[in-house]
């Protein structure tokens, strides 16, 4: 039991910033580490033998729906040159950037990629990570890309979290290729092998100008659903593409980043399902304009936020810190916030029927905060709030 209990709830994906809340609030589940209530402590069913937190808060654990590992190493000499003038798009062309991450991967065996990329899971699960996305798109050639899918599946037995794991098919026209024949190659053969092998539960593509066409994107997604996967799409990050407003044509599951939305691409997210996936820590990171908040919440769009975990734009792996920047820096309200990191994340990665809100039935992920209510989450920015991270009903070692 705690001091206050809050959780999105109604049908998802969810529209604006509501959520329940209970104070006192509580929650109990099972020997399976199912829910069976959730809600005002006065009703929970037994007397609490463990996770009392008192002046705490209870909140569903948080779903980060857009991050890039498996990875390898850093690159805070990128971030350095940026602050000094140096424009992403040049790192990019200069191969840095994603060929760089690429090439370390290259270069690095497999248990040792898997070591550091385990310590970054076990980093978000310690800031109340209980699902995540891992993500291919480091792997810039046929076999380096499923090679990374099969490292993704190893990892997601390895860390705590419910992982599920995306082919980013598209991410940089790899050296040697044009993009037209590399596109054709993600469609005729990568697409159909990481299906055939079960090495992805997604496919995404990152239409930019430095990178991948809206007709690329209609080509690949023509694929994905060829392969019976679900899409995502890196939309309108560096500047306005149309990916938005194709995104919801297709389909896809999410437009993420949307820094240049267009006024169409807004209306059309609003009039979807497609969730609009915000990167606030990216933002920050690159300096970057925001996308536009507040219209996307007028219109009705679908909210989610995500770290963006990679070693380039978004060294950041807690969420809680995410939430706080995309209070701040995007003007979300708290409890917008919660739930956009939690049950909208959760409906954009397929798992909202096990996880991402605390109902009856559902899985025991859950995060014990120390605040008396979740604004303090945003409030304190730099403070780990984090109490105890529990998934399945089973509390986490805090060990970092």
């Amino acid at each position: 039991m705690a001091a206050t209990l809050a959780t999105a709830t109604g049908p998802l994906p969810a529209r604006g910033g509501t959520a329940a809340v209970f104070s006192p609030g509580g929650v109990a589940w099972d020997d399976d580490g199912t829910i069976v209530f959730a809600g005002d402590a006065e009703r929970v069913p037994w007397e609490p033998v463990s996770g009392d937190v008192g002046e705490g808060t209870i909140v569903p654990g948080f779903v980060d729906c857009h991050a890039h590992l498996p990875f390898v190493g850093w690159r805070a000499d990128e971030y350095e040159a940026r602050l000094a003038g140096v424009s992403y798009r040049d790192l990019h062309g200069r191969e840095g950037g994603i060929y760089r991450s690429a090439r370390m991967l290259a270069e690095t065996d497999d248990d040792d990629v898997l070591a550091f990329s385990k310590a970054l899971t076990q980093e978000m699960a310690a800031h109340g990570t209980t699902a995540t996305e891992l993500k291919s798109g480091y792997g810039l050639s046929l076999e380096g890309e499923l090679r990374q899918l099969r490292l993704a599946r190893r990892l997601a037995e390895a860390c705590p979290q419910t992982c599920v794991v995306t082919l980013l098919a598209c991410h940089a026209v790899p050296e040697g290729w044009s993009r037209a024949d590399w596109v054709t190659a993600a469609c005729d053969e990568l697409i159909p092998a990481a299906a055939s092998e079960r090495l992805a539960d997604a496919v995404d593509v990152y239409v930019e100008d430095i990178a991948f066409s809206v007709e690329d994107l209609e080509r690949v997604a023509a694929a994905a659903a060829a392969a019976g996967l679900p899409l995502r799409i890196h939309a309108d990050q560096l500047g306005p593409s149309g990916a938005a407003e194709a995104a919801v044509r297709l389909g896809a599951r999410s437009a993420d980043h949307l820094n240049h939305v267009s006024a169409e691409g807004v209306a059309a997210l609003g009039a979807s399902e497609t969730a609009a996936v915000l990167l606030p820590a990216s933002s920050l990171t690159l300096r970057a304009a925001p996308p536009p908040v507040a219209a996307l919440r007028d219109a009705g769009a679908a909210l989610a936020i995500a770290t963006d975990l990679n070693p380039g734009t978004s060294p950041v792996s807690s969420m809680p810190e995410t939430i706080a920047f995309a209070c701040s820096l995007y003007g979300m309200t708290p409890l917008e916030a919660l739930t956009a990191a939690t049950a909208n994340p959760a409906w954009v990665l397929g798992l909202d029927a096990e996880l991402g809100t605390l109902e009856t039935g559902k899985r025991a992920d859950l995060v014990l905060l120390d605040g008396p209510s979740f604004a303090h989450v945003p409030y304190r920015p730099g403070h780990d709030p984090v109490v105890t991270t529990v998934i399945g009903g089973e509390p986490l070692d805090r060990a970092r």
